[in-house]
């Protein structure tokens, strides 16, 4: 069967009048790395200036719940929103496991609210390999702010950072006893804190000291008290994402350049024939003296 050859000029100009289908249609082009992928990403216009918005933090910390609240408000606002999901994956068939467009049922049909959930396939560092390439169309479409909420992995998720204007980790009250362990690694990368389902018992003290511990190491980084099922506290969030007048993200030259050096690796990496690699080793794993490494030398030396 002939595909028929995919008007890029055009798909870009729908993505930019706001056309939900061109959006979907260039995305899955770009996160299953089909053909017109390549070309799309090098003739997008990205509107630079609209904000992107990284909502990280330990799992059970309430990030979609909060990023349902924080859409509301936006809505309320009357502005246009994406949401990129980003949700484990299954080890089998690199599908996701989760589904956040699931758990955001509620604004699934709205008209200024846009949802994509993706999954990780194996990245580390709480996002998609294809964030980044993902999040260019999405700011070459007609939104007004774009929310990022990654997997929620622990420590390591600290990618968000080089991709997003603007990086929110999310923590609850019980989480007092973790700050040490977690402030090494995503402490980090914040910007601003928010201590969720903060109607808990020793939400306030969580939340001084938090305050306390912030003063002494950093900057003056705002810490905001939400009750994100019951919509308290998510207005003075929603205003301090969209204040173009707070820190700049000075982290993000360095996290590009990490992200550069994946997409080269990537692109060199392109003509690996997993399936082929998968099909041998399912062949050779039980083999007496099997070794995998003299496996991979003469799997790149083309031996096999």
């Amino acid at each position: 069967m002939i595909k028929a050859k995919v008007d890029i000029d055009q798909l870009i100009e729908k993505i930019a009048q706001g056309d939900v289908r061109a959006l979907a249609r260039a995305l899955t082009f770009v996160e299953n790395d089909i053909s017109p992928a390549n070309e799309l990403l090098k003739k997008l216009k990205p509107k630079n200036e609209t904000p992107i918005i990284g909502i990280t933090g330990p799992p059970g910390a309430g990030k979609s719940t909060l990023v349902n609240a924080i859409t509301d408000v936006f809505c309320q606002r009357h502005l246009r929103v994406a949401i990129l999901a980003v949700d484990p994956t299954s080890p089998f068939n690199y599908g996701s496991l989760l589904g956040d467009r699931i758990r955001m049922a509620k604004h699934f049909n709205h008209p200024d609210v846009y949802i994509r959930s993706i999954a990780t396939r194996g990245s580390l560092g709480g996002l998609s390999s294809k964030t980044m390439e993902m999040l260019d169309v999405l700011r070459a479409a007609a939104f007004d702010v774009i929310l990022v909420e990654t997997v929620g992995v622990g420590q390591s998720e600290v990618e968000i950072a080089g991709l997003a204007d603007k990086t929110v980790l999310v923590l609850v009250p019980e989480a007092g006893d973790e700050i040490q362990h977690i402030k090494s690694g995503l402490m980090e990368i914040a910007q601003a804190f928010v201590v969720n389902k903060a109607d808990r018992e020793g939400a306030d003290g969580f939340a001084n000291k938090l305050q306390k511990m912030l003063r002494e190491q950093y900057q003056s980084i705002p810490v905001f008290k939400t009750v994100a099922e019951k919509a308290l506290g998510v207005e003075a969030l929603c205003d301090w994402m969209l204040n173009t007048q707070t820190m700049p993200n000075n982290k993000k030259a360095y996290l590009l350049a990490q992200k550069a050096f994946q997409l080269i690796e990537a692109k060199r990496m392109k003509d690996v024939d997993k399936t082929k690699l998968i099909s041998l080793l399912e062949n050779r794993q039980n083999s007496e003296n099997f070794n995998l490494y003299a496996f991979v030398d003469d799997f790149e030396a083309g031996v096999l």
